[in-house]
């Protein structure tokens, strides 16, 4: 695995972390492809039950490192194959979203610096963004002439609506730490040098729960997003019919039934 992208796993928390602060994170092909293959690890470990994503240094993601960008569009245009200068999107970026998105297990974005582009749209399709006071986000892409993506144009209206995902996507700029909790971006903003130990804690948190619940929670919020009542209403069915089977479920009962705090398997 590549040094770029850090993976620790302990007390069912799987903590990846992009690492090249120099760079300010920023992603070029060694990583993203680092990146995509460490979380669909996490996706498939058993052991796993939360994953916590952040950066180290000052950013948490400034997006596509621009500097190899160059010599990527430089040689499509040499080879007449224009069309093949963004297969980066499809390859790595379309892959890493959809696992954060998808994945059966909730996922929380340790938001340390500003996230940018690609990066933002990362932090956008995890489940709970903790983020510095110092951090911010930058829609960025139609700063230099490109379209969203990483799951951005899907992830962000549903933060914040329609009208306002458009806006910051038509017109981007950089968007604080308290702005991006008032628009639903950020579920909490903590100090700057609080910031490791508070995502890290409520990701802790997460990984000692109900994992099968959570992943059925992320199941339903997703398809209650795209269909009617009627559809949504038969698929909570399904869902919680899966739940109710749980261990977990059991041991909840009877922890409820017993006083006690319930101690989750995952199962």
């Amino acid at each position: 695995m590549a040094d770029t992208v850090l993976y620790e796993v302990a007390d069912g928390l799987a903590t990846v972390t992009l690492n090249r602060p120099d760079a300010m994170n920023a992603l070029d092909t060694d990583t993203k492809a680092a990146l995509r293959d460490t979380l669909l690890r996490a996706a498939d470990d058993d052991a796993v039950r939360a994953v916590l994503l952040t950066g180290a240094g000052r950013a948490f993601c400034v997006g596509q490192d621009l500097k190899e960008h160059i010599g990527t569009l430089a040689a499509a245009r040499a080879a007449q194959r224009t069309d093949h200068a963004m297969d980066t999107v499809a390859e790595h970026y379309s892959p890493i979203a959809a696992t954060l998105a998808g994945m059966p297990k909730p996922v929380v974005a340790g938001v340390n610096g500003v996230a940018a582009g690609a990066g933002a749209g990362f932090a956008f399709a995890a489940d709970y963004r903790v983020v510095a006071d110092s951090a911010s986000f930058n829609t960025s892409f139609a700063g230099v002439a490109l379209t969203a993506d990483s799951g951005v144009s899907w992830t962000l209206p549903r933060l914040v609506g329609h009208g306002r995902a458009a806006a910051l996507l038509l017109f981007p700029r950089r968007i604080g730490a308290d702005e991006a909790l008032a628009l639903g971006i950020a579920n909490v903003v903590v100090p700057a040098a609080d910031l490791a130990a508070e995502a890290a804690a409520v990701a802790r948190r997460l990984a000692a729960g109900p994992t099968a619940a959570y992943a059925a929670i992320k199941e339903s919020l997703a398809y209650g997003s795209a269909h009617g009542l009627a559809d949504t209403l038969a698929k909570e069915a399904e869902l919680q019919s899966r739940a109710g089977a749980s261990e977990d479920h059991r041991i909840a009962v009877e922890a409820f039934v017993a006083k006690e705090e319930p101690r989750f398997t995952g199962r």
